[in-house]
């Protein structure tokens, strides 16, 4: 291992409280420690890089109380790709993280068929140390063709808590859709999620499948469309675009999960063109908001709508004022 595949941590000490005494090495670890995972401590007390006493322990041997821990520890290479230099609309950034907007069409992590050319590559580039953290920082995931507002982690507490914000849902994400058929109302999409149980590539709505929820009120209606703001409760993959078909109301483009092209009665030229172009789902990671992992300080960031759904949503507009201008 070179240096380039390392880099050493600050050493840190902590002295267990009394309060703690006869409760499991391993836990007290995690609280006194809370900017690191569990798994990543458990690593630390099996490899002895973390010490009661100057001393290695087993992850269940019992505390006194008054005893000093210590962590000396090398973080490792967590995330193997190539930096390659690739512009981020950056949003926000400091010392612990960075809020970008991603494109439509990029990919976020290399994988069978995109090796290079991801947004974890662009991260590497701009940060050499990501590599240090899982998945080069990222802790939540938008897929290829939904563009939008992503948060990275750029330090191991940093990370840790954002992943424990996700988890107890508390961080607020809202997004633009737009949506086959005409809504008179919001509602709430509540309905279990996971792997289709024929075809591996898609999701679909299963009562043995993952609590998944999703929040969605109407922006904008059209002749036979609709715009949502649709808010997470929980991430799972595809929820929202999953979510939708199940209620009869795909979301435009939407390659897996949208069915036939659908046009309103005499739509004007400008939408059935808008609409036969539309390559992607219709779906834009709009707002992030979350308590900053280290001031606990708010952030929140707005991507702004992309073009192709602006230019959509225009000719759907258009449309419907055509509509009504022959009606009367």
């Amino acid at each position: 291992m070179t240096a380039a595949d390392t880099d050493r941590a600050e050493p840190r000490t902590a002295l267990v409280p009394d309060s703690a005494s006869g409760r499991r090495f391993d836990a007290v670890l995690a609280e006194l420690f809370p900017e690191f995972s569990r798994s990543r401590l458990a690593e630390w007390i099996k490899s002895g890089d973390a010490l009661l006493d100057g001393k290695p322990v087993r992850p269940r041997d019992p505390v006194r109380g008054g005893e000093t821990v210590s962590l000396d520890v090398v973080l490792e290479t967590q995330t193997e790709a190539v930096a390659e230099d690739i512009a981020l609309d950056v949003l926000y950034e400091d010392s612990e993280v960075i809020v970008l907007n991603k494109p439509a069409g990029l990919v976020v992590h290399p994988g069978a068929g995109n090796p290079a050319g991801t947004l974890v590559n662009a991260l590497l580039h701009r940060d050499p140390t990501l590599s240090l953290l899982p998945r080069a920082g990222i802790v939540h995931r938008l897929d290829k063709d939904t563009s939008g507002v992503m948060v990275v982690a750029r330090t191991v507490p940093a990370h840790t808590a954002l992943v424990a914000q996700l988890s107890a849902r508390g961080v607020h994400r809202q997004y633009l859709a737009i949506v086959v058929g005409a809504l008179v109302s919001g509602g709430t999409a509540n309905a279990a999620i996971d792997r289709h149980p024929r075809d591996r590539i898609r999701m679909a709505v299963r009562e043995d499948g993952r609590d998944a929820v999703t929040h969605y009120r109407l922006r904008e209606r059209f002749r036979a469309h609709t715009a949502l703001e649709c808010r997470l409760e929980t991430g799972r993959t595809h929820q929202i675009r999953v979510h939708m078909a199940h209620l009869k109301h795909p979301i435009v483009g939407d390659p897996l999960y949208g069915g036939p092209l659908k046009l309103p009665k005499g739509a004007t030229p400008e939408l059935i063109e808008a609409l036969r172009g539309f390559k992607r789902q219709a779906l834009h990671a709009e707002t992030l908001e979350f308590a900053h992992p280290i001031t606990g300080e708010p952030v929140r960031c707005t991507a702004p709508v992309p073009d192709d759904m602006q230019h959509l949503m225009k000719a759907l507009r258009d449309d419907a004022k055509a509509a009504a201008g022959a009606a009367r």
